[in-house]
């Protein structure tokens, strides 16, 4: 299944088009996709008997992110070994976990205000909760995960590290989390523990890694988390960036009024957000 936001609406997308869940399932299910989520099963269940006739034509630049206002948002640093690798630092012995804060998520095709020079891409594999998960097992833990979406954890470089290393502000600017296009559940993948993710900017790429690569994987996060806390439906987890980084290049490089940064999952699609000027 295939889950998306369209012109404000939740809808699910097909081969066919887009069909409108409020309208296929005559109002048994509303039109806000974050509400959604607290329903999942109910999702389910009628998103496997979808009648196709309802599909409609739709554009890519009205898709709007799959998961819009979150009540958490969970972010993982040095999730890749490459990345731990290339910014000279230890591979953490548990998540090294830090938030986005719910107000910086946006959509998959939205310009995004740089509000100065060290602003840096993060291309990520993004795991949203559908069903409560609270003390779960690791065998277990696939099953609370409603689907997978493509993140960009954009980070102001200078902000990040002149915290005391408290990441999030400096992760949370207004447009610093793109999502979407789509959320794709996981029976949709051969392997959902094994994706293909890169990152490009003007066309040049810039990150390429799998998903196999994860320190940790989507289900040992969410054993490590929910060990901690209760994880609600709806709420998002950025499961870490791999090489490539600007902030690690020689010399750095960050990003500039005018690019164009696409992010792209195997099996999901891609993202493509335009830097703009305060």
């Amino acid at each position: 299944m295939r889950l998306a936001q369209l012109s404000g609406r939740a809808v699910w997308l097909t081969d066919e088009g887009a069909i409108d869940v409020e309208q296929a399932t005559d109002g048994g299910l509303g039109p806000d996709i974050q509400e959604l989520y607290e329903a999942w099963d109910d999702v389910l269940d009628a998103a496997a008997d979808l009648d196709t006739g309802h599909a409609r034509p739709y554009a890519d630049a009205d898709l709007g992110s799959p998961v819009p206002c979150p009540r958490q948002v969970f972010a993982i640093g040095l999730n890749y070994r490459s990345h731990a690798e290339e910014s000279g630092m230890e591979i953490p012995k548990v998540p090294a976990t830090f938030t986005k804060f719910p107000s910086s998520l946006t959509g998959p095709f939205d310009e995004v205000v740089l509000p100065n020079a060290t602003v840096d891409w993060e291309v990520e594999l993004v795991a949203v909760i559908g069903r409560s998960a609270d003390r779960v097992s690791v065998e277990d833990a696939w099953s609370h995960v409603a689907g997978l979406t493509i993140g960009q954890d954009l980070s102001d470089r200078t902000l990040q590290f002149a915290a005391a290393m408290q990441f999030s502000l400096g992760k949370s600017y207004r447009g610093f989390g793109p999502m979407g296009p789509v959320l794709v559940t996981p029976d949709e993948f051969a392997d959902p523990d094994d994706l293909e993710l890169g990152c490009r900017v003007n066309g040049e790429i810039m990150q390429q890694a799998r998903t196999s690569d994860l320190v940790f994987n989507i289900p040992q996060l969410i054993v490590e988390l929910s060990a901690i806390l209760p994880l609600w439906p709806g709420d998002v987890i950025f499961t870490g960036t791999p090489a490539g980084v600007g902030v690690t290049r020689q010399p750095a490089q960050f990003l500039e009024v005018g690019d164009i940064v696409e992010s792209w999952i195997e099996g999901i699609g891609e993202i493509r957000n335009t830097m703009v000027g305060p």
